[in-house]
């Protein structure tokens, strides 16, 4: 009931420049128990309902006449009042090197169309759990003394983590932008906890938890591996890696949350 309740509550905009699909759309919200439904048809339209009213959700299609949701999610992340805008994809685009930019930069949910009224209203909760702060309860660690580094290439991603963990009552990380310079803060301060991304340069994220479980000093910190990568090879490869858990990017606050229990606990 808490959740119907807070869905309810939920204030979203739609871009989508189809009439048909944005009725399609609206019809599946309406059915999780969503109700604030404002709607654009482009990117400009979309950018100044945002800045005017700061929606919860930003739910987009992935093409419109003035741009796309790629050009849309970069606009509003390299806009300082917006930035934290939640944002969610729906389309049937596959091609992976489009999704792939999205989810570095911070997406919810990427949902095909068509979509089962499950996998919405779960994409739903994922944004009650980033706009509704839940402080993590951890065993042995008073959470709001954490010490993170976070590691990522991209600022985008490392943004929308950093966003999720203050969520958690986690203070501000130390980021780093790959393996190489995560190695060189490991080297110089202490840390609790590391979240790092798996593709970067110079050093990707499979190497720099070798690096860290050879390191006499600080072999010791668990490693939080947030991926993309479906490999399931690849995947395998991290875990014999040693990270302690291995987290899907985009990734929903829940699914952390219930992530640094276990390895932290």
């Amino acid at each position: 009931m808490k959740d119907l309740t807070a869905l309810a509550n939920l204030s979203i905009l739609l871009v989508e420049p189809s009439d048909v699909q944005q009725k399609l759309i609206i019809k599946s919200l309406n059915h999780s128990g969503v109700t604030q439904i404002e709607t654009a048809a482009s990117q400009a339209q979309a950018l100044v309902m945002i800045e005017r009213y700061q929606p919860d959700l930003v739910i987009s299609s992935m093409y419109f006449a003035d741009g796309s949701a790629d050009s849309l999610l970069q606009q509003i992340r390299s806009t300082p009042s917006i930035e934290h805008q939640a944002f969610m994809l729906v389309s049937t685009e596959r091609n992976k090197q489009y999704l792939e930019q999205l989810r570095q930069s911070g997406v919810l949910a990427i949902l095909p169309k068509p979509f089962s009224a499950e996998a919405i209203t779960r994409a739903l909760k994922a944004t009650l759990d980033i706009i509704t702060e839940e402080e993590v309860e951890l065993q042995h660690f008073d959470v709001t003394l954490l010490r993170v580094l976070v590691v990522d290439d991209s600022r985008f991603a490392r943004k929308h983590i950093i966003r999720v963990l203050a969520g958690m009552g986690i203070p501000t990380p130390v980021e780093a932008e790959n393996g190489k310079q995560a190695i060189e803060h490991l080297s110089s301060q202490s840390f609790d906890l590391i979240v790092t991304d798996y593709n970067m340069p110079e050093m990707d994220g499979k190497e720099l938890t070798e690096t860290v479980r050879r390191a006499n000093g600080y072999s010791h910190i668990p490693i939080l591996m947030v991926s993309s990568e479906a490999n399931e090879t690849h995947l395998t490869n991290i875990a014999q890696a040693g990270v302690d858990a291995i987290c899907d990017k985009p990734f929903e606050p829940a699914t952390v949350r219930e992530l640094l229990f276990k390895i932290m606990s």
